[in-house]
């Protein structure tokens, strides 16, 4: 599935405009990753801990949008 935020693809022609699909996902840290959050904040540098929940946030937000749009074209879309 191609997945863009431009109203053009280079090389397609876009047959019909579908509707907008989102995904969301919130993962809740533990109080270990949030008291070395902090510390990295306040001494400066990166949060691998933080950084890794976002990223796994990030793919499902992805998968999210892939299901809703991959629904949404069973119901309108012509094969």
């Amino acid at each position: 599935m191609i997945k863009t935020t431009t109203p053009t693809i280079e090389g397609r022609q876009i047959e019909e405009y579908l509707g907008i699909v989102v995904g969301e996902a919130i993962l809740g840290a533990n109080i270990f990753k949030d008291l070395f959050g902090a510390i990295s904040d306040i001494v400066g540098g990166r949060s691998g801990a933080y950084e890794r929940e976002m990223g796994r946030a990030r793919e499902i937000a992805f998968k999210e949008v892939e299901h809703q749009a991959r629904d949404g074209c069973k119901r309108h879309c012509r094969y």
